[in-house]
């Protein structure tokens, strides 16, 4: 009878000792950061750190905007790879030349361009006035008697 109240009592002690092993290596993580730093915010934002306070950070969203944040809302720190390849687009080529295909972005390559349909871009419109023409009246018009 006292064998399930120890193992809950375990349990709990596992799951709270875990608890506070994420918040040691988010804390260290939130310590790596240093001015020029790339971060990204628990909302998704992507930014570099330009001054550190004891609880808050400042962060430069874009060039010459600036926004004061908490530490803790700190979700991220990037390295400088990764935050050039995320924010700037930026690619290692040398990558891409140890794969040796390049995957195209669209499926334009796919197909010949010569042999693709065109499409009608002509105003359903004009279809409309020729049909009023034709008739004399516009759809759901009838005669008066």
């Amino acid at each position: 009878m006292l064998l399930p109240f120890i193992v809950l009592i375990g349990a709990m002690f596992l799951m709270t000792r875990s608890a506070k092993k994420k918040q040691q290596q988010a804390a260290e993580m939130r310590n790596q950061m240093q001015p020029g730093t790339g971060v990204r915010t628990i909302g998704g934002m992507y930014a570099t750190v330009k001054e550190i306070q004891d609880e808050t950070v400042l962060l430069e969203v874009a060039p010459g905007v600036h926004a004061v944040y908490a530490k803790n809302a700190i979700g991220a720190v990037l390295d400088d790879a990764e935050y050039n390849r995320i924010v700037h687009g930026d690619t290692d080529e040398d990558a891409a030349d140890d794969a040796g295909a390049v995957v195209p972005d669209d499926a334009s390559s796919l197909t010949d361009a010569d042999e693709a349909p065109k499409a009608d871009l002509t105003k359903k419109s004009d279809s409309a006035e020729a049909e009023v023409e034709k008739d004399g009246k516009a759809d759901g018009e009838t005669e008066a008697k």
